[in-house]
């Protein structure tokens, strides 16, 4: 494994980075959705069904890809973080963070001591390819790239705070909950939402870091890039496979394709 993070180096130089959310939590599609071409995929260990293991074997699959992983923890709890570290995950996301208190803990879980709380076990762990790589307590800290979800209306209120936590590298704007937080749950493309998103990519552009997103309306992808988004997901695996097999379905039997896949190419995920 190199010693650097190429969708890191990618942030910082503020080259945009476009994505794919894999969901389907399943290697052989993590490992055909990275010979398509996207920059990054999101491995999702939040709403889908990934444990250590599968994020793992997605790993895997990515890896002799030129697309980047991301992995998204299903909290950010410290064990777990040290855990995803260790597989060889070096760009994660974590959902749900509203305060720079929340921001700072999670920037110590990814960095050794000194600097931070992360357990050493490298020794026996992928990311160090067990050992061969004599440089990885020394490049490890270095090497994580943080990413963090603001997705309520606490987590914008308290974003330039969270954007001046030295460690965090990219601030995600989760639409669907910041939607139902704001009182417009199931309707992220709400006037009202859409205008607190572009507002906070704003702030998070203004501040030097990484802003990103997903939705898969192409029209609000594009407008997000143009806004200056660095890390954006265009589509979810799982939804792309469910609104082609319902249209092939469709237009063998005959039957209108259902309003929710209708609904899914909008971005009204």
């Amino acid at each position: 494994m190199p010693a650097h993070n190429p969708f890191k180096t990618a942030l910082a130089a503020r080259q945009p980075q476009v994505g794919l959310w894999l969901s389907m939590a399943d290697p052989y599609m993590a490992e055909v959705s990275a010979t398509t071409g996207f920059d990054w995929l999101l491995i999702d260990g939040e709403h889908a069904p990934n444990d250590l293991r599968s994020t793992l074997a997605a790993l895997q699959a990515v890896a002799p890809h030129p697309a980047q992983p991301v992995v998204r923890a299903v909290n950010g709890d410290t064990a777990l973080i040290k855990q995803l570290l260790d597989i060889g995950a070096r760009s994660l996301l974590v959902p749900m963070v509203d305060t720079a208190e929340q921001a700072r803990a999670l920037v110590s879980a990814t960095r050794y001591p000194p600097r931070g709380i992360r357990g050493v076990g490298s020794a026996v762990g992928r990311a160090s390819q067990w050992s061969a790589r004599a440089d990885y307590l020394d490049t490890a800290d270095d090497e994580v790239c943080l990413l963090v979800q603001a997705e309520t209306v606490t987590a914008l209120s308290n974003l330039a705070a969270i954007c001046a936590v030295d460690g965090v590298h990219g601030v995600f704007i989760g639409p669907a909950d910041l939607a139902a937080s704001m009182g417009h749950r199931g309707r992220p493309g709400h006037p009202e939402v859409q205008a607190a998103i572009e507002a906070a990519m704003r702030t998070i552009v203004a501040s030097g870091k990484a802003a990103g997103t997903l939705t898969s309306d192409p029209a609000l992808a594009r407008r997000y890039l143009d806004l200056g988004c660095t890390f954006v997901a265009v589509g979810v695996d799982v939804l792309l496979y469910a609104g082609a097999a319902r249209r092939l379905a469709a237009d063998f039997l005959r039957r209108p394709a259902p309003p929710v896949a209708i609904a899914q190419e909008r971005g009204a995920y």
